[in-house]
């Protein structure tokens, strides 16, 4: 017997929505949309924006829709590797997404069309680049009519990028507070008075709060909405195009950021780490890995060269920046940074808290690796060992994970300020904690150091 489900992100279009079926995702074509579908299709635009790697392809299929009282047909877009969210992007990760997002609409606007939609969620990164998932974001476009994405894009895209260039990278988060957006009027209080001398910030942030104030509650009055005509259009798309290139915020020399040149292996103990790294990966030949703590991306990468898909999570923005600028200066197709505190991970949130998954729901990864993290989460956080283990087994098969002993430095100096109330917090301790949830296939000292790699599989 099929088992069929509908996404719990999907449904707030009545154009359609996402099911997923014997495990193959799916999207419901719904009659109400079925005209602006082909004319999505007949127009072109649909096949320049997939060749230009803007627009997720999908294919037709002849399977049962998911509400026939709706259906007009089923498509099966190209799956997409990881399905990530704005709050756990990079500054350029989100900036980028903003910015295709708004070529995209310029190219609809020459086949007639627009986007209906500018949500943040609506873009995933697939192959190191942004991409539009939704193929339901288009309709005609009407002359005189204003964009009616445009607040939405401003709330999902152009606030919390000037919160994170003109006060603090951190106000990125409030996007995980507020999943359609960070309120305008929120955003304009937030920001420092400098930014109304931004022409862009000003018209669309501050002014278009104000309006949003003053507005807010007054009747709708038939024929009283301004026109826009198709230059002004034009020209307020570029005008939020220019604003956001014009923002900038540079990776600043953090701990985090700064551990690659900082910590305290030598030449030959790095060396040494890369080579049993790279063997365990020849080793348990992952389908998938989720570098936990990567840092800038150096260990990750021995996985991505290795053409698998990998995943490289940092709690600090700074390293994650510098990670997806790598990324998209070399086009590695097979590496995505994401911001992620593993002491407190991305929850499923939303309504009946099922539209934005838990980092835990959208795995299990084939493998993990915890390299020079252990010590943090165990010494910084105190978290068990034996809870430690427990999370990584439920994370993927395969754990490739550091050790690294009270004597070494950097435990040292994480001591010096606090008791040492971790009587466990030894190798015959590590060894015991995850032999429970483990098998220990390897295990190899890193020359020139105290440290250990181990190679573990689940149970």
């Amino acid at each position: 017997m099929s088992s069929s489900s509908r996404s719990g992100s999907s449904f707030r279009d009545p154009s359609g929505f996402l099911f997923v079926r014997d495990g193959t995702l799916y999207r419901q074509v719904n009659r109400v949309y079925r005209p602006w579908y082909d004319r999505l299709l007949e127009s072109g635009l649909y096949g320049e924006l997939v060749a230009q790697g803007r627009l997720v392809p999908h294919e037709p299929v002849a399977v049962p829709p998911e509400d026939p009282t709706l259906a007009s047909l089923v498509i099966r877009p190209e799956p997409v590797g990881f399905v990530s969210y704005p709050y756990e992007w990079s500054f350029s990760q989100l900036q980028d997404a903003a910015i295709t997002t708004l070529e995209i609409e310029q190219h609809a606007l020459k086949y007639g069309l627009s986007l209906k939609d500018a949500s943040a969620y609506n873009m995933q990164f697939q192959r190191g680049r942004p991409l539009l998932i939704d193929t339901l974001s288009f309709e005609p476009y009407r002359e005189g009519e204003p964009w009616v994405a445009y607040r939405q894009f401003c709330q999902h895209f152009l606030a919390p990028l000037a919160l994170m260039s003109l006060r603090d990278v951190r106000l990125g988060q409030l996007l995980r507070l507020h999943i359609d957006g960070v309120p305008l009027d929120l955003a304009a209080g937030l920001l420092p008075w400098r930014s109304r001398l931004n022409p862009g910030l000003l018209v669309h942030l501050h002014l278009h709060a104000s309006s949003q104030r003053r507005f807010a509650g007054a009747e709708v009055r038939s024929g009283t909405r301004r026109r826009v005509s198709r230059t002004g259009f034009l020209g307020l798309i570029d005008n939020l195009r220019r604003t956001i290139a014009g923002l900038h915020w540079e990776p600043g020399r953090t701990d985090w950021a700064e551990y690659g040149r900082m910590h305290n292996y030598s030449a030959a103990a790095q060396a040494d780490k890369r080579r049993i790294v790279g063997d365990f990966l020849d080793h348990a030949r992952p389908t998938s890995l989720w570098d936990l703590g990567a840092n800038t991306g150096e260990f990750s990468r021995l996985g991505s060269a290795r053409g698998i898909p990998t995943l490289a999570f940092d709690l600090d923005p700074s390293a994650v920046e510098e990670n997806y600028r790598t990324v998209r200066r070399d086009r590695e197709a097979n590496l995505l940074p994401l911001l992620m505190d593993l002491t407190n991970p991305s929850p499923a949130q939303g309504w009946r808290h099922e539209e934005r998954q838990a980092l835990l729901e959208r795995g299990p990864a084939d493998a993990v690796m915890a390299l020079a993290l252990v010590h943090h989460l165990a010494i910084g956080n105190n978290v068990p060992l034996p809870q430690l283990a427990s999370f990584f087994a439920s994370v993927g098969r395969w754990l490739i994970i550091e050790f690294v002993p009270k004597s070494d430095s950097q435990v040292q100096r994480m001591l010096a300020a606090r008791e040492d109330i971790f009587t466990d917090y030894d190798q015959p301790g590590f060894e015991r904690a995850f032999h429970r949830d483990f098998e220990m296939r390897s295990r190899e000292p890193i020359g020139d150091s105290e440290r250990s790699l181990y190679l573990w599989e689940k149970r």
